[in-house]
């Protein structure tokens, strides 16, 4: 059984994350899509929020299972027994950090494989942190989030002025 793991903030999972998960699903018999918590990074929403959402969004996918780790990527693979990580490129941009990013996990688990897929053109400028920005200034989102994480996003301002 192939298995590998796509992860990442998803603070909020967007269409261009859906994008590559849907791409990677059709590869692999299963994918775990893991909502990473990094302790130096201030979340819109929380692991659980995120994972939810996450959940929500891609509830349609059999082969699809959805947690939160917080803790090295590597160790989390080792646990599942699972070799292969997908990472997301949009732009060119991305990719030194995301060459940095996979040379680490490289270097701590040599069993490792990083995949690169890119995100479709449509999709190569969105970012979790554009959705917020433009969603804080009651901008129209829906082009590139879900309804319920779109919904989620306006509540959580309305609620707390964010």
């Amino acid at each position: 059984m192939l298995k590998a793991i796509y992860p990442g903030s998803f603070d909020p999972i967007t269409y261009g994350h859906i994008n590559i998960i849907q791409r990677a699903a059709k590869i692999f018999d299963e994918l775990y899509v893991v909502v990473m918590h990094n302790i130096n990074k201030k979340y819109f929403f929380d692991c659980e929020e995120r994972m939810q959402l996450t959940r929500e969004s891609l509830k349609d996918y059999k082969n699809i299972k959805v947690e939160c780790y917080e803790g090295l990527l590597v160790d989390y693979a080792k646990q599942k027994n699972i070799n292969v990580i997908i990472r997301g490129l949009r732009a060119v941009s991305d990719f030194e950090f995301e060459l940095q990013l996979a040379n680490s996990n490289r270097s701590l688990n040599k069993d490792i494989e990083i995949l690169f897929l890119m995100t479709d053109t449509e999709y190569s400028f969105v970012s979790s942190t554009i959705v917020k920005e433009v969603a804080r200034f009651n901008g129209n989102i829906s082009q590139w989030v879900p309804k319920n994480v779109e919904e989620a996003i306006f509540k959580k301002i309305s609620n707390n002025n964010v």
